[in-house]
């Protein structure tokens, strides 16, 4: 299939979305509020405002939410028209990829796989090696990245904006001005960002007294998770992430192997090390790793149980975990228990003209 049949893919089930999102389903517990200016986040069940990070000069507004929902879903924004942000994070995938690396304008092909967008809320560092210090900076990478979006310049991404009639006054009522700017544009595609939240999973139920949401399986599997795997080292906290890069070998046994973080800070520590993604929804974005070399989840965890791949810079905590099948097969219904409800998922009805 066409890119450029993405976003008709991607309107034309805005209700399978609307579903998948979770709207009108059950809350549990009373919901923590992240407030940015005048503007009131509520967050599923589960997260914690605290973490949220969301800079001084971006505060959160509604119309700069539905202006980067727009963005975001909108062909337009690559060279050819044919490729939205959405096409390679895509919310029928988990704000993810299902290919192993995604195909950019004229099929070129990425290094990388496509991590999610969900909860980047409380991330601040961006990427898979941490080379943009926030979602606004992450939002100008793609755009004129020869594989991906393959605008020829971020001036050329401004005029074909300003070039659709549509857009002025949404830039107007959520800037104070209809002139279309790159700045304008990442900060809108962030805020939009920011809202693309997971909670309200089987996990967090039984978290708020549900003991029916997990089966025996998954309740072992989460012992397991904080015990003999010691998974929780580094997917830590609610969000089960620890926001920090570490050597897992992968790919480190191949002739040019990627090097990560490395390549940004030039610490040798850093060497082959890559950002600890949330588990959140993680049913949703396979394949996984940086390079999507692993499928499924059951195949992450044998890799993970092997001890991951040697390598002189091979992260402390990764070791041969022992595990037996049955074990592994509790471990993953755990993680498949962190599947919840996405907000602010469903893709826009139409887009300015």
């Amino acid at each position: 299939m066409r890119r450029s049949s993405v976003l008709g893919l991607v309107l034309a089930l805005a209700g399978v979305a609307a579903v998948a999102s979770g709207h009108g389903g059950p809350q549990f517990g009373k919901p923590d509020v992240v407030t940015s200016g005048s503007y009131s986040l509520v967050l599923p069940t589960g997260l914690q405002a605290g973490a949220a990070y969301i800079p001084d000069d971006n505060p959160l507004t509604a119309d700069k939410i539905a202006l980067g929902k727009l963005l975001y879903f909108d062909p337009r924004m690559s060279n050819d028209k044919s490729l939205p942000c959405a096409a390679c994070h895509n919310p029928f995938h988990g704000f993810a990829d299902p290919a192993r690396t995604s195909k950019g304008v004229g099929f070129k092909l990425g290094a990388r796989n496509s991590p999610t967008i969900i909860n980047r809320l409380f991330s601040k560092e961006q990427f898979w090696d941490g080379r943009a210090e926030d979602l606004e900076k992450q939002a100008h990478g793609p755009l004129t990245n020869p594989v991906e979006m393959a605008m020829p310049s971020e001036t050329v991404v401004v005029g074909r904006i300003t070039a659709i009639k549509g857009y002025a006054p949404l830039f107007q009522k959520a800037f104070g001005s209809p002139q279309v700017t790159m700045t304008k544009i990442a900060q809108a595609i962030a805020s939009y960002e920011r809202t693309v939240l997971s909670g309200a999973s089987p996990y967090d139920r039984f978290q708020n007294g549900d003991k029916r949401a997990l089966s025996a399986s998954a309740q072992h599997g989460m012992e397991l998770f904080s015990g003999k795997a010691n998974c929780q080292v580094c997917h830590a906290g609610f969000n089960f992430t620890d926001e920090s890069y570490h050597n897992l070998g992968v790919g480190m046994d191949k002739p040019k192997p990627d090097l990560g973080r490395f390549d940004q800070t030039k610490a040798e520590t850093d060497r082959g090390a890559f950002k600890t993604p949330t588990l959140r929804n993680v049913t949703q974005t396979a394949p996984y790793m940086h390079d999507g070399s692993e499928a499924t989840l059951h195949q992450v965890v044998d890799f993970y149980n092997k001890g991951g791949v040697k390598n002189p810079q091979l992260s402390k905590e990764v070791k041969p975990l022992n595990l037996q099948d049955d074990e592994i097969d509790d471990l993953v219904a755990f993680l498949e228990s962190l599947t919840g409800e996405v907000q602010n998922a469903d893709p826009p009805a139409s887009l300015p003209q």
